[in-house]
Formats: structure tokens, C-alpha cells, sequence
């Protein structure tokens, strides 16, 4: 996932959402970008149920 995020981020404009960690400091940044991760795993898991609904 943390993966994904680079790339979609690399290929878009997908800026941090509230709620997303980070710090920042001098030659040093780290990012916990939680909310995002929360709503791309909820949008996962809806997608693969309609997926697996349409293979049973």
C-alpha cells in the first residue's frame, strides 16, 4: 500500500489529507499518511466484493 501511495502520488496531484502525519524537520521528513490509508483500503475492499460477487 505505502507502495501505492508513492506512485499515485508521483503520477498525480494527490496532496495529504487532513488527518495524514507529518513532520518535518530540518533534513528529515516523516509521513504516516493514516487517512489516506483508511480510505484507499475501504475503497479496496468495496471494489474486490463487487468483484468476488460477480465470480461466485
Amino acid at each position: 500500500m505505502g507502495l501505492m501511495i508513492l506512485l499515485i502520488s508521483k503520477m498525480s496531484d494527490l496532496k495529504w489529507l487532513p488527518g495524514d502525519i507529518v513532520i518535518r524537520k530540518k533534513n528529515f521528513v516523516f509521513i504516516f499518511p493514516i487517512t489516506t490509508m483508511i480510505i484507499l483500503s475501504v475503497a479496496l475492499t468495496i471494489i474486490l466484493n463487487i468483484i468476488s460477487k460477480f465470480f461466485k
